[in-house]
């Protein structure tokens, strides 16, 4: 198996006040002063403290299996379902993912929200979710240029939880990934500890498409992962 590791630092996110602002709800022209002075302060203290990693492995061990829409990797089962299975079904390769926020910036969410400051803890809670996802942003561009010499390309990426698919798969997926580089831990019902992380699959194949956006092929309309994405989309 081929595997990958990543330290982000911070600044390689490209991070900025009004994506924040965006998902907080403020528009052009709206009186924000407090909500951008706050946001800013807790960017830069940010670069301080996040450990943001990421890391995938890649299985080349793959059978889909038509009838019930699961797929094997490297002989586990993931019941996928019918929305990922689509996507994923031409690939002959699978790059399995964790990447993570790191624990310091889910400890203050949690902190601001017991001390009754509830924006700051709102506000550390969305640029969790954003790290997450510019950090796996990186780690899958990441991917698909090792990939490219083999004239191969990947699909988007697909994470237990969505599109049908039981978050309790996470369980199967970190078997795959035992000693993570990511130090990314699982409780019981498969809740991952830091909880500003993901875990997913991408599928790599010459044959594989990757959409622009696929979040409409979801049902969870509250993610706030969705209104990272469909602001992407709109840029």
């Amino acid at each position: 198996m081929q595997n990958a590791k990543f330290n982000f630092d911070f600044k390689d996110l490209n991070l900025n006040v009004s994506q924040i602002e965006e998902i907080l709800g403020y528009k052009e022209g709206e009186d924000r002063d407090l909500v951008t002075g706050l946001i800013n302060e807790i960017l830069k203290e940010s670069e301080d403290y996040c450990d943001v990693k990421a890391e995938y492995i890649i299985c080349s061990e793959v059978v889909f299996n038509t009838g019930d829409k699961s797929i094997d990797i490297n002989g586990i089962n993931f019941e996928i379902k019918k929305i990922v299975f689509g996507q994923l079904r031409k690939s002959d390769s699978i790059a399995v993912f964790l990447c993570t926020a790191g624990e310091e910036i889910g400890k203050k969410s949690k902190n601001a929200m017991k001390e009754g400051d509830f924006l700051r803890g709102y506000i550390y809670d969305v640029l969790g979710s954003f790290i997450v996802e510019a950090a796996s942003d990186l780690m899958q561009a990441e991917l698909e240029k090792s990939v490219i010499a083999a004239r191969k390309k990947i699909t988007n990426r697909y994470n237990p939880g969505y599109c049908g698919w039981n978050v309790v798969e996470q369980h199967k997926l970190f078997k795959l990934i035992p000693d993570n580089y990511c130090g990314i831990s699982l409780t019981e019902s498969a809740l991952m500890k830091p909880v500003k992380s993901a875990s997913g699959i991408i599928g790599i194949g010459e044959k594989v498409k990757m959409n622009p956006y696929t979040c409409g092929l979801c049902d969870m309309k509250d993610c706030i992962y969705r209104k990272v994405r469909e602001k992407k989309s709109k840029n």
